[in-house]
C-alpha cells in the first residue's frame, strides 16, 4: 500500500467530474487500498480519487464504525431532513466551515470487487457520502457555503502558508 499525495485547492483536478469505473480488477482495489491509507494517514473520514489527482467515480470513507469503498456512487435523501454542521476537506487543510447536507441518505454502488452496495445512512456518514459524492462530480464543499460564509472561507484560504505557496 501507498500513500498518495492528497491535491490541494487550486489543483484543476478537484473540479473535474470524474467518470465511472467499467472494470473492477486489481489496479482497482490496489487503488481502494492505496485511498483507504491516504486517508488514514491524513486523519480524514473519506477520500475521493480526484483527490489524489485520478478522476475515477471512486470514493474510501471510515466513520459511524463502517469503512470501505464506494464506486459509481449515486445517492439519495430518504426525507426533508437536514443537518448542518461543519465540514472540512484534506484538499482544504485547516478550513471548516457549517454546511446543510440531508440528515439521512440512501447510497448505490459498487465494492472495489464489483459487488452491488447500498447504504443507509445518517449523521457523519450521511455528510461524508453527500461531500465526497460532491469530489467525484466537481464540487468542493465551499460552493455549498451562504456566499458571505464563503467570501470569509475564500480570504482565509488566500491567507494559509499552503496557498501562498503555490
Amino acid at each position: 500500500m501507498t500513500v498518495r499525495p492528497i491535491r490541494i485547492f487550486g489543483d484543476p483536478v478537484l473540479n473535474t467530474q470524474a467518470t465511472p469505473v467499467e472494470l473492477f480488477d486489481e489496479s482497482l482495489r490496489t487503488l481502494v487500498r492505496d485511498m483507504l491509507e491516504t486517508m488514514d494517514d491524513a486523519g480524514g473520514v473519506g477520500l475521493a480519487a480526484n483527490q489524489i489527482g485520478l478522476t475515477k467515480r471512486v470514493f474510501v470513507y471510515d466513520c459511524d464504525g463502517m469503512r470501505g469503498a464506494l464506486v459509481n456512487p449515486e445517492w439519495e435523501p430518504v426525507n426533508d431532513l437536514v443537518q448542518i454542521g461543519p465540514e472540512g476537506c484534506l484538499s482544504i487543510p485547516d478550513l471548516q466551515a457549517d454546511v446543510a447536507r440531508h440528515e439521512i441518505v440512501v447510497a448505490r454502488g459498487f465494492d472495489e470487487f464489483g459487488r452491488p452496495v447500498t447504504l443507509r445512512a445518517n449523521s457523519l456518514l450521511a455528510r461524508c457520502i453527500q461531500h465526497e459524492t460532491d469530489h467525484l462530480d466537481g464540487v468542493l464543499f465551499l460552493r455549498r457555503l451562504e456566499p458571505e460564509v464563503r467570501k470569509e472561507a475564500m480570504r482565509m484560504i488566500r491567507g494559509m502558508d499552503w496557498y501562498t505557496a503555490q
